[in-house]
C-alpha cells in the first residue's frame, strides 16, 4: 500500500511550515491513531525495553512510524511496539519527550513536541494550539474585573488569580485566567469552572477560560507566574 496509508499519513501530506491549521488536523488524526514505536534495545513488552531517541534543536523525541509499511521501508532491524498515540503520549510528555514521525522519509518527517503530545493526552479542545502569543489583557474595565474577582473569591476555593490575553495559532484570541486553588479535589475544580463560567457570560468582546496556575507544563501558566501578580 502506497503512502498515504491511513488518516495520519493523509494529514501529514498537508503539513507545511507555518501551516498551523493543517498541523492541527494532523494532531486530530493522531488523537485517533496509532504509531509504531522503535525499540533501541530490549524486546517488546520487556521491562528493559527502551525507545529510540532523537535530539532536535535541544528537544528530545522518540522516533515513530505511522504505518507498518513505513516501518518496513525504513529497514529498521530491531524491535518495535504499536501504541495508541494517547497511550504513548501519556508515557512520554511528562519527561518532556515528543515523537518524531517517519524520520526516514524524504524531508526528515514531522516532529510532534511534548506540549502537543500533552494536548492530545489531556484533550485538544481543552488547551489552546501553539505557538501562543501571550500578553496583558486588552479588557480595561474595572467594573468587569471587580465582578470577576468577586466571583472567584466567592467560590471559597481560589487562593490567587492572574490574567493574560492569549492569541493561539488557530482560533480566536481570549483572556485566560491562571488560578491557584486550595486543593486539587474535583469538587474544587467544579466550583472554579462555575465561577469562571459566570464571569465569562459577562465578558466583553470574547471568551474567558482558565488554567491551573501551578501547572508545570502549561505555557500560559508559566508566563503568568513569571510576569503577573494576582488580582484576587
Amino acid at each position: 500500500m502506497a503512502f498515504p496509508a491511513n488518516e495520519v499519513e493523509h494529514a501529514m501530506r498537508q503539513v507545511a511550515p507555518q501551516g498551523y491549521e493543517a498541523y492541527e488536523v494532523l494532531l486530530q488524526a493522531l488523537d485517533r491513531g496509532h504509531v509504531w514505536m522503535l525499540l533501541w534495545q530490549g524486546q517488546p513488552g520487556s521491562p528493559d525495553a527502551q525507545y529510540g531517541n532523537m535530539e532536535v534543536h535541544g528537544s528530545h523525541y522518540a522516533p515513530a512510524f505511522t504505518s507498518e509499511e513505513q516501518l518496513r521501508e525504513s529497514r529498521w532491524d530491531r524491535g518495535w511496539e504499536v501504541h495508541a498515540v494517547k497511550e504513548i503520549g501519556a508515557t512520554l510528555y511528562p519527561d518532556r519527550w515528543g515523537i518524531w514521525l517517519d524520520p526516514h522519509m524524504q524531508g526528515g518527517g514531522i516532529g510532534i513536541p511534548f506540549l502537543d503530545l500533552r494536548r492530545i493526552v489531556t484533550g485538544l479542545d481543552r488547551t489552546l494550539p501553539g505557538p501562543l502569543r501571550v500578553g496583558e489583557p486588552t479588557v480595561q474595565d474595572p467594573a468587569f474585573w471587580s465582578m470577576v474577582a468577586a466571583e472567584l473569591a466567592g467560590s471559597g476555593v481560589v487562593r490567587a488569580a492572574h490574567r493574560a490575553y492569549v492569541e493561539p495559532s488557530v482560533g480566536a484570541p481570549r483572556v485566560v485566567l491562571g488560578i491557584r486553588t486550595a486543593d486539587a479535589d474535583p469538587a474544587t475544580t467544579d466550583r472554579v469552572h462555575a465561577a469562571v463560567a459566570r464571569a465569562s457570560a459577562a465578558m466583553p468582546g470574547g471568551p474567558l477560560s482558565w488554567v491551573p496556575l501551578d501547572d508545570p507544563y502549561d505555557p500560559v501558566a508559566g508566563w503568568l507566574r513569571d510576569h503577573t501578580r494576582s488580582f484576587v
